[in-house]
């Protein structure tokens, strides 16, 4: 009989997904689902605008991480998915405090937070977080927004400025003409005010940080990429040919790149990890 492979064995036990509720700062719950996988060593996932725990860059970044025998956390920051509060269209330090939250309710589980990562505007919430609390040691910014003065007019067309001034806000439709969302004078100072070149450089340099873009975003150009990397002190730089923003046809060269960084920058050394590894396929036996 052929010998099953690495990829196989740890693939092989069942792992528990446990719906956890999470308090932050302002009494909101925020709800999350946990890839138990019995290691202490927890990867929290962050999701991007509009989006939630649920949508497939977080998955299946949650499925590979625990296909190396590591616990991963997916959750919905205020407001979005399942979790309680209103939808704001800036709120990067907000949700970076809710992020935080998350960090301490797992820690004082005694779990060891290996990583934090995040797609799109998630990407981030995990460098604004970094920046902030430098209690992490490796981030994982998949298609982040340098320049977030870009993208704006897109969502809420020309001379959004003064029409927000003049009128306090600016109501976003679908396509179909549903209100989908409204942007506040104040949500929108939050995005225009948030400086992504100074939290950059406040990432201290033995936090190793991974930015992973598709070379065919049309949501986030990939030239803001090569900001991220011209700034922040420890960095690695992946693009991903062909691309685009959701890694539509690229899921499993994404979940490769993130797993190879993840394991490189853990605390879980390799003779750790070996043995995690020999538990798994000698229960796979069983």
């Amino acid at each position: 009989m052929k010998r099953p492979t690495l990829q196989q064995l740890v693939q092989t036990p069942a792992v528990k997904l446990q719906r956890v509720v999470v308090e932050n700062k302002h009494g909101e719950k925020l709800v999350g689902l946990l890839h138990e996988t019995g290691s202490k060593h927890l990867v929290i996932i962050c999701h991007g605008f509009q989006s939630s725990k649920e949508r497939i860059p977080m998955l299946n970044l949650a499925v590979a991480v625990e296909n190396q025998g590591i616990s991963a956390f997916r959750f919905d920051f205020g407001g979005n998915g399942e979790s309680e509060g209103s939808f704001q269209y800036g709120n990067y330090h907000r949700e970076a405090e809710d992020l935080r939250s998350v960090v301490q309710h797992f820690r004082r589980q005694k779990r060891v937070i290996g990583a934090v990562a995040g797609h799109s505007k998630g990407g981030n919430v995990v460098l604004l977080y970094a920046s902030k609390y430098n209690d992490v040691n490796a981030v994982v910014n998949i298609s982040g927004r340098f320049d977030l003065k870009r993208g704006i007019e897109g969502r809420l067309g020309k001379e959004f400025l003064q029409r927000i001034k003049q009128n306090g806000f600016i109501n976003v439709y679908s396509r179909k003409g549903r209100l989908e969302y409204c942007v506040t004078e104040e949500s929108l100072m939050d995005r225009l005010t948030t400086d992504t070149h100074a939290a950059c450089l406040s990432i201290h340099p033995d936090c190793r940080v991974l930015t992973v873009h598709g070379s065919m975003d049309k949501i986030v150009p990939v030239e803001d990429a090569m900001e991220f990397a011209k700034l922040i002190p420890n960095h690695e730089l992946h693009i991903l040919k062909e691309a685009d923003h959701e890694y539509t046809m690229h899921q499993k060269e994404l979940a490769s790149i993130v797993i190879d960084f993840l394991m490189e920058s853990s605390n879980l050394d390799k003779n750790t990890h070996n043995l995690l590894v020999k538990d798994y396929s000698f229960r796979s036996r069983i």
